[in-house]
Parts: structure tokens; C-alpha cells; sequence
């Protein structure tokens, strides 16, 4: 069947596809289009915030292996790999699992607030994405609480107007990795449907001990025109991920075994399917109205390595946990976009409703152990007094949320950006176990609510047809999390942390285009800041840390002319307590945090040597950094070197080759202490490490039809 293009569907997606898919754009140019600053399409200079593209033309020729081969190209973003898809993440704030960004699809947060995950992004269909905005610094303005750090939004693939269709595969020497990816698009009429998908497994055979991985992910998205002026967009995005939990090393073993993993049965099960239908349509003149209905269901089950306790030198027996949470959302984002000829202004007004079910279960498991090996071997039921578990609740969660933001040109050359979202939080807790005596499993039932306003002001200024600078002042907040008030017995008095943002931006584009330059100063203070306090390995409760500040200077430069092209992303940064006293001979105030790294870049330098052919080698640099908050325990390092090279062949057919860690270099993904700064230091029972892979070796090969 041939494709037919109606006039009415000309004319509709000529008046929508920026809304929907401005993110596809060309990055780092003063003429881009982003949608993920104000909730609509805008042009990139005249946003004021820093904000960092990754283009679908560039996810198609790199083909990325995980989220951080995407966005840690993006200067003072760094996805933090922590094995088969499992990770943390820094955008102007320390590495860390904290519930501090807000990761969207479509505009949509993938979770609700209250059950951050700090694996999220195992949830997202990779090969379904067209392009990644993401927003840094405090964006709680328009998306509410957790976006403090930042919110990064994928925008899914729209349907191709002509026939399109690719397969491909790819292998690896040493990690036991293979892949499959498929995709198929097409429009008939006002209808346009595309279907992406991958599989990707992980064999026990590798260099790492007990590492097992294995996920699948489809999207299917259709686009149908109902008028000159309506559309109607639906998606639905289901993943499945089933891995083992390699877990951490001591410092012994990181330094003599890195490949050894003391677990034979940990794991983490992750089942997310997320359906959104959105409406949207010009209800009146220069007025673009969106109505979004969302639905998440998400199941998430683990034995994770790092509840493991006990597990000491010696011992036969020690204690871990296994725990499951679900949710299952229904929820309504209601905007409307207003263009006025009036000093060229612009108002966007919304409504965003969420209501989510979140139960949760956990029991104690008692473990036996090798004491020769030091293996963790097998697990049976602890609960002895209640056999059902030691936690048992359900929390009904509500978000209410009113949010605005009106743009205008007062002067000529610049562009002034107000807004404001007043949010209200309320948790439904209601434990169906009975707390009685010493056998107390959990917290009695309660209802507890949390309300918020979050502002925002910003500028940009035009110095010329090519350059511009900005400014921008913005607050962000994120509530305590279901699991932070109700993971133990005792409900800690935790306060909402809120988090004021002040930068300074430049962009420019020089060379005709080939040179692009993007630079922010930062400064984020944060209070009442909710971090995890480590008593001892394996024993932590949450706290409100006083006041923090993050600071720092992210540099961004892309090149891209004749045979070569170059960008380089880098940050400097200093993220420090400023009051933070734990007890009356423990304070850490003026103390660096944890995980912080004072330096992080990526650079690359590619070549063409011909048409449909690339080389390119990539430079990854993480700075040192402290271990521990008493700034006593450092990592000191790394710096890998990545290569890639592809060629495009005859009929659709292209061939490509990745290598990473060139060099072979020894090194840690995540490094941490539990040492407090107070009595003896034992390495080994208080550090842990996540090795990084070794050397490894991909080969892929992909058949493409038609044009994406």
C-alpha cells in the first residue's frame, strides 16, 4: 500500500510536530528548538536555563550501550554506572541514589513523587527515544518536586511519514553481551504508527562473577490527525528487567579480585508499563491546548546485595532483606499555551493530578555463608514471629499541582521568563500489620501532607545575531519519600528539602555555525537537605543535613566542520556541607560531601575519512573525591579512553565497532565509606567499591529501510 498524505494532515502536523518533537532538533545552536524549559516549543536563546540536547541523528551513529553513553556527553551530567542497568546519577549535585531529579517521558514524570528510584532510567526504551533534553538546576516551576538537581525528558520517536524499518545486532568479547534491536514505522493517511523494540542479554560467562542481566523494551506510539488543528497522540512503553546484583567489594578484593562477587542470589526484577493519550489542539487563535491522560504500573522486586549485613570474616550466618513495591497510577496534565502579539508574550497555565497506590512489602531473611570463600551461598524466611513479613503498608499518594509561566520582550533583545507551581502532597499510610510490643512491624497508620511553592525568574539578553546570555533564579523541593518515613519502625521528623538555584549562562555559535559554545556559573544551596546517615555497614536512617551548596562551572563546545568534528563537556564543581552536625563530637559542617568529584569531562574527536565512514576517540575523566563525609577515605580517579569507528555500506547495511576502556585501566564506579571520622579505620570491612569493566570489544551490524 502506498503512503497517501492528506492536506488535513499536512496542515495539523505542520501546526504540531514542534510541540511534540522539538527535542529532535539540531543541539548547542542559538536556533534550536527545545520544549522541555517551558512545557512548549521554544527557542533555545531564549531560554533562560542550561539545557542540554542529545539528537536523534546522534543516537542512530553512536549507538549507545546504556543511558549514561547518552547524557554523560552533556556537560555536569554523570550517570554513574552500577551494573546491568542499575546506576545513580550527578547533575549539580554528589553521585548519589537521593530522590533529587525528575526524569520524564513526553513531559511526563515515569514515577510519582514519593517512590523515586534511582534506577529509573531502566525503565525508559532506549531504542524507542528521539532525542534527551535535560534541564539543570532547580525545575520544581514547572515539574514540581524531585526536579532540583534537574529533570531530563525523553521524547519518544514519532511514526515516519514513509515507510521505515531497521534491525540490528550487536556482541561483545568479555561482558557476555549481546543485543537485538528492531523498529518499524509507517503513515497511512492521518494515521502514523511506529513500533521500537530491544532485547538485550547478559551471560553468567563473563569477567565478572554472578552478573547475569537480561531486559526487554518495546514502545508503540501512533499520531492521528483529527483536523487542520487537532491531534491525537498515544503511547505505550513496557520494560522488563531480571538481574542479578553483583554487589560492592571490599578494598582487598577491589584492588587483587575485581571481577569476584560474593553473591550467588541476589537479584532486582523491574516491570514497568506506562500508557499516555494525549489531545492536543488549537481551541482558540494563537492558543495550542494539550490534555495528556497518563497511567503507570510499575512492580519492582529485589534481594539486594547491599542489605546484606553481618556478612563479616568468619561468620556462618548473617542477616539481608527482600522487599517488593508496586504502583499503579491514573493521572491528568492539563496545559494551555497563549501567544500574545502584546510585547511578543507568551502564557503557559496547567493543572497536573496524580494519583498513585503504592503498597510495599519486606522480609528478613537469614543468610548462610562459606566462611572459607566468603560466599553468601543461600537464604531462608527470618520472620519467625510473623511469618507475612515485617512490612506490609499501603500508601495512597496525591499530587495536586497548579502551575504558570508567562514569557515576554519587554525590550528589544531580551526575554523575560516568570513562573511558579504550587504543589500539595498528601501520603495515605495505612500498615497492615499490627505494631505490638517488641515485635513492632512498621509505623502506626497515619496521613501526612506536604505543600510547596516553587518559583522561578529568569532572563536572556541577545549581544548579537549570535550570541546571547542569560540569568535565572528558581527554587526546587523534594518531599521525604515513602521509603524514607516509613522504611523502619520509628518515623524520623523529616522536613521537605528546598533548594535555591542562581546561574549565569552564554551561548554562542561561531564559525558559521561550525563552533558552539554553551557555559554556565552555578550556585545551589540547598536546606534541610534529606541524606541517608551511615551508623554502620549495613545500618542507616535518614536525616534532615542542614544546609549544603553545590557551585560550579559547566563548559560545553561542539565542533563540526569538513572531515572532523569535536565537543568536549566538562565541570568543575564543590559540593559542601555548610551545617550539618550530627552529634555533639560529629560534625561535618564546611566538610566536602561524599562522592563528590571535583572535576568531570567528557571529550571526543572524530574523523571522516569518507562518505558513510567515522573514527572517533572519546576521553572519560571523573575527578577524585571522598569517600566518606569526614573527608578522610579519597578515590582518586579515573580517566578511560573509549574508541568507535562505523561504516555505512551498500543497500542499507552499516557495520560499527565499539571499544571500551582502551587503555585496560583499573577502576571504580562507585567508590564509598562507612568510616565516621571517629575510632578505628578498617578498610576492608568499611570500604566498598563497584569495579568498572575491563577492556571489551563490540561488534554490531545494522540494515536499514527508508528514513527514519
Amino acid at each position: 500500500m502506498s503512503t497517501h498524505y492528506s492536506p488535513r494532515r499536512l496542515a495539523g502536523l505542520a501546526m504540531l510536530a514542534a510541540a511534540a518533537n522539538a527535542g529532535a532538533t539540531e543541539p548547542q545552536q542559538l536556533e534550536e528548538m527545545v520544549v522541555s524549559a517551558s512545557r512548549g516549543a521554544t527557542r533555545l536563546a531564549e531560554t533562560p536555563a542550561a539545557i542540554g540536547v542529545v539528537r536523534q541523528d546522534i543516537l542512530q551513529r553512536d549507538r549507545p550501550k546504556t543511558m549514561g553513553e547518552v547524557v554523560n556527553r552533556i556537560a555536569g551530567v554523570y550517570w554513574n554506572d552500577l551494573g546491568n542497568e542499575q546506576h545513580s546519577m550527578s547533575i549539580r549535585q554528589p553521585v548519589s541514589t537521593n530522590a533529587v531529579y525528575q526524569y520524564l517521558e513526553d513531559g511526563i514524570p515515569i514515577r510519582p513523587l514519593g517512590v523515586f528510584n534511582h534506577n529509573a532510567l531502566n525503565e525508559i526504551n532506549l531504542a524507542g527515544t528521539d532525542s534527551v533534553e535535560v534541564v539543570k538546576g532547580a525545575a520544581s516551576s514547572l515539574y514540581g518536586s524531585n526536579a532540583v538537581g534537574g529533570a531530563i525528558n525523553f521524547m519518544t520517536a514519532a511514526p515516519s511519514p514513509t515507510p521505515y524499518a531497521s534491525v540490528s545486532v550487536r556482541r561483545d568479547n568479555i561482558n557476555g553481551y549481546q543485543r537485538l534491536d528492531t523498529a518499524a514505522s509507517d503513515t497511512w493517511g492521518d494515521l502514523g504508527l511506529r513500533f521500537s523494540h530491544y532485547s538485550a542479554r547478559r551471560s553468567g560467562d563473563n569477567w565478572q562473577q554472578y552478573s547475569r542481566g537480561d531486559k526487554d523494551a518495546f514502545s508503540l506510539r501512533g499520531d492521528y490527525v483529527l483536523s487542520d488543528h487537532a491531534l491525537l497522540r498515544a503511547t505505550l512503553v513496557h520494560t522488563e528487567l531480571d538481574a542479578a546484583m553483583t554487589g560492592t567489594l571490599n578494598q582487598t578484593d577491589y584492588q587483587r579480585q575485581p571481577g569476584k562477587s560474593v553473591n550467588r542470589f541476589t537479584y532486582r526484577r523491574d516491570i514497568s508499563t506506562r500508557a499516555n493519550l494525549a489531545w492536543e489542539a488549537e481551541t482558540v487563535a494563537r492558543g495550542l491546548s494539550t490534555v495528556t491522560l497518563f497511567s503507570r504500573k510499575n512492580d519492582h522486586g529485589q534481594l539486594p546485595s547491599y542489605t546484606l549485613v553481618g556478612c563479616s570474616a568468619g561468620a556462618t550466618v548473617c542477616q539481608g532483606s527482600e522487599n517488593n513495591s508496586h504502583v499503579d497510577s491514573l493521572g491528568l496534565d492539563l496545559k494551555h499555551q497563549q501567544d500574545f502579539v502584546w510585547l511578543a508574550s507568551r502564557l503557559l497555565a496547567g493543572v497536573y493530578l496524580d494519583n498513585s497506590a503504592a503498597p510495599y512489602t519486606s522480609n528478613n531473611l537469614r543468610v548462610l555463608r562459606d566462611p572459607a570463600s566468603g560466599n553468601n551461598l543461600s537464604y531462608s524466611n527470618a520472620n519467625l514471629l510473623n511469618p507475612k513479613g515485617v512490612r506490609d503498608y499501603r500508601a495512597d499518594i496525591r499530587n495536586v499541582a497548579l502551575f504558570g509561566q508567562w514569557e515576554a520582550s519587554p525590550l528589544a533583545a531580551t526575554r523575560v521568563v516568570l513562573g511558579a507551581r504550587a504543589d500539595r502532597i498528601r501520603y495515605d499510610y495505612r500498615n497492615t500489620l499490627a505494631p505490638a510490643g517488641s515485635d513492632n512491624y512498621g509505623a502506626a497508620s497515619e496521613t501526612r501532607s506536604f505543600s510547596r511553592i516553587s518559583p522561578k525568574l529568569g532572563a536572556t539578553y541577545a549581544l548579537d545575531a549570535r550570541s546571547n546570555v542569560y540569568a535565572n533564579l528558581s527554587r526546587g523541593f523534594t518531599p521525604p519519600e515513602l521509603s524514607q518515613l516509613y522504611g523502619k519502625t520509628g518515623v524520623p521528623d523529616l522536613r521537605p528539602a528546598t533548594y535555591n538555584n542562581y546561574e549565569l549562562g552564554l551561548r554562542s555559535t561561531q564559525l558559521d555555525g561550525a563552533l558552539k559554545l554553551n557555559a554556565a556559573l552555578y550556585r545551589l544551596d540547598g536546606s534541610d537537605t534529606i541524606v541517608s546517615y551511615t551508623i554502620a555497614p549495613g545500618n542507616s536512617e535518614n536525616r534532615n543535613a542542614g544546609r549544603t551548596r553545590s557551585q560550579g562551572l559547566e563548559l560545553g563546545l561542539n565542533y563540526d566542520a569538513g572531515p572532523f568534528d569535536a565537543r568536549l563537556a566538562t565541570a568543575l564543581a564543590s559540593h559542601r556541607y555548610r551545617s550539618y552536625r550530627v552529634a555533639a563530637n560529629l560534625d561535618y559542617s564546611g566538610k566536602q560531601m561524599p562522592q563528590a568529584p571535583a572535576d568531570i569531562s567528557s571529550a571526543e574527536l572524530g574523523y571522516r575519512p569518507a562518505a558513510g565512514a567515522r573514527v572517533a576517540l572519546e576521553l572519560l575523566h571523573q575527578g577524585r573525591y571522598w569517600m566518606n563525609n569526614a573527608n578522610t577515605v579519597r578515590y582518586g580517579g579515573h580517566t578511560l579512553l573509549n574508541l568507535r569507528a562505523n561504516q555505512v555500506l551498500a543497500g542499507g547495511w552499516e557495520v560499527w565497532l565499539q571499544v571500551r576502556n582502551l587503555s585496560d585501566r583499573r577502576y571504580a564506579d562507585n567508590a564509598s565509606s562507612a568510616y565516621t571520622g571517629l575510632g578505628a579505620y578498617l578498610p576492608d570491612s568499611q570500604n566498598a567499591y563497584t569495579p568498572g569493566a575491563p577492556r571489551s570489544v563490540m561488534l554490531g551490524l545494522n540494515y536499514t529501510y527508508g528514513k527514519h
